[in-house]
C-alpha cells in the first residue's frame, strides 16, 4: 500500500517515541523488557511490553491474544470502514433512521458503558457527536492531505450540533441491535473507544496469569501489576510546549495514565491552529488547556475524562472527578502553568 508523506513521517516519529519510551524505562534502573509494537489498530502504535521474565513463548502467546483482541475492536469501532466479517459503528452509522443493524455482543456492552460514562461527565465527552466532529475530520484530513487548509463553516457546524442527542441511540440487549432514530445522527467513539480496548486488553492479560506488563496503546498507558522488585514504573508526562522533555514524572502501577492534548493531532489555518478536542458548547478546538492527564484505574474512564475534563474549567472538572473518585489529573494551561490533585502531587518524582 502506498503511504503519503505524511503518514511516513508520523510512522518514523512513533517508532522514535517507542524507542525513547523504551530506553526511558532502562535509563530508570529496570531490566530491559520484552517488547512487540505493531502499527494497525486505532491510527496509532501498540505496544507490549513484558517485565515478568517470561518465556518467549508466553510472552509471543499473550501479544497474540491482546493484539487479536484489538484488531476486534478496532474494526467494531471503525466509523470510516466496514468489514464483511461484522458489523460495525460504520454499518450502524449508515443506517441512521433507516433501520436497526444486529451487532456483536462486545459492541452491545461497549455502547451501554460508553453511554452512562457520557452522561456521567455531562456530555462533556459524547459518542452522539459525530456529525460535528466529521466536520472538523474533514477539514482536518483535507489539510493533512495536501489540500486547502479551512475552518468549518460555523452554520453547518450548528446544524450538526443539532443532531448530537446521546438518546438518539437506541439499544436493544434482546435482539443485539443498535438503532440511531435520528437520519442525520452519528456515533464517533474517538474519545472513548481507545481506552476501552486498553481496558479489555489489560483484563485479558490479567486472565491469562500475566503481571508486570505494560501496555502503551498510541500513549495510553496501563500499568498491570508492579515491577518483578515491587516498584512501579516511571513515566513521563509530555510537555505540551515542546521546550522540556517532560512536564512531570510519575511512579505508577495497576492503574492507567491517559493524556489529551492539543500538540499532537492539528492542522493550521492562517497561522491559527486548530487541534482535534471539540468543545460541544463553542463546536471548535476548545481553548482551557494545552494538556490534561488522568490517572486512574479504568483506562476507559481515564480516556473519556481526559477529553471531558479538557471541555471544561478547572473548578467544573475539580467537581466532575469528585463525584467518581480515586481520579488523579493534571492540567496544564497555554500559559504552561499548572493545576493538579493532591494525590497526583504525591505520585510526583521530582
Amino acid at each position: 500500500m502506498r503511504r503519503n508523506a505524511t503518514a511516513i513521517s508520523k510512522v518514523i516519529i512513533i517508532c522514535i517515541f517507542i524507542a525513547m519510551l523504551l530506553s526511558y524505562f532502562v535509563s530508570c534502573g529496570n531490566a530491559s523488557p520484552q517488547s512487540q509494537t505493531v502499527f494497525e489498530f486505532f491510527d496509532t502504535s501498540s505496544t507490549i511490553m513484558s517485565y515478568a521474565n517470561d518465556t518467549e513463548k508466553e510472552f509471543e502467546a499473550n501479544c497474540d491474544a491482546v493484539f487479536s483482541l484489538l484488531e476486534e475492536y478496532h474494526k467494531l469501532f471503525d466509523i470510516y470502514h466496514e468489514y464483511s466479517s461484522v458489523n460495525n459503528l460504520c454499518t450502524v452509522n449508515k443506517n441512521a433512521g433507516i433501520a436497526p443493524v444486529q451487532v456483536d455482543q462486545k459492541l452491545i456492552d461497549f455502547l451501554v458503558y460508553a453511554i452512562d460514562i457520557c452522561k456521567r461527565c455531562d456530555l462533556e465527552t459524547n459518542i452522539a457527536m459525530g456529525a460535528a466532529l466529521r466536520l472538523w475530520h474533514d477539514a482536518r484530513t483535507a489539510a493533512g492531505d495536501g489540500g486547502e487548509a479551512y475552518v468549518p463553516n460555523q452554520a453547518e457546524l450548528e446544524v450538526a450540533s443539532q443532531h448530537t442527542n446521546i438518546e438518539s441511540i437506541v439499544i436493544d440487549r434482546d435482539n443485539m441491535t443498535v438503532y440511531i432514530t435520528d437520519p442525520y445522527a452519528s456515533i464517533d467513539v474517538g474519545a472513548i473507544g481507545k481506552g476501552y480496548a486498553v481496558m479489555k486488553a489489560a483484563e485479558l492479560l490479567r486472565e491469562r496469569g500475566a503481571s508486570s506488563y505494560v501496555l502503551d496503546i498510541g500513549g495510553n498507558i496501563c500499568a498491570i501489576g508492579q515491577k518483578p522488585d515491587g516498584n512501579g514504573w516511571i513515566t513521563g508526562i509530555t510537555h505540551p510546549d515542546g521546550k522540556a522533555e517532560f512536564a512531570a514524572r510519575i511512579e505508577i502501577s495497576n492503574v492507567s495514565c491517559v493524556t489529551s492534548g492539543d500538540y499532537e493531532r492539528f492542522y493550521t489555518v492562517n497561522g491559527v491552529r486548530y487541534h482535534h478536542i471539540i468543545d460541544k458548547d463553542t463546536l471548535a478546538p476548545s481553548t482551557h488547556f494545552s494538556s490534561v492527564s488522568v490517572v486512574c484505574k479504568d483506562s476507559a474512564l481515564a480516556d473519556a475524562l481526559s477529553t471531558a475534563l479538557f471541555c471544561m474549567s478547572y473548578r467544573d472538572g475539580m467537581d466532575l472527578i469528585s463525584e467518581f473518585g480515586n481520579v488523579e489529573v493534571l492540567w496544564i494551561y497555554p500559559s504552561g502553568e499548572m493545576e493538579m490533585t493532591d494525590g497526583f502531587k504525591d505520585m510526583l518524582l521530582d
